[in-house]
């Protein structure tokens, strides 16, 4: 997986439009989204502009499933 950024919104609205139903991801608060390496590949076909940030860890993108809502056990 990894974690890019598109330049601005409606580039932003154009991509996740392309990519729903294609690919799994999770578009972060940061603006940020995490995708499969073969989304890249996809984005650059459809010309849709976009950055790569880096490449996230199995431990992270678990994280950012479960995000923040997990209270701790009493």
């Amino acid at each position: 997986m990894v974690t890019i950024r598109f330049p601005d919104r409606e580039t932003e609205k154009k991509a996740l439009g392309f990519l729903l139903g294609r690919f799994s991801g999770r578009a972060l608060r940061t603006g940020q989204h995490i995708v499969p390496e073969a989304a890249l590949a996809a984005l650059a076909r459809e010309k849709i502009d976009f950055t790569v940030e880096r490449m996230i860890t199995y431990e992270e993108e678990l994280a950012a499933l479960r995000g923040n809502g997990a209270s701790p056990v009493q």
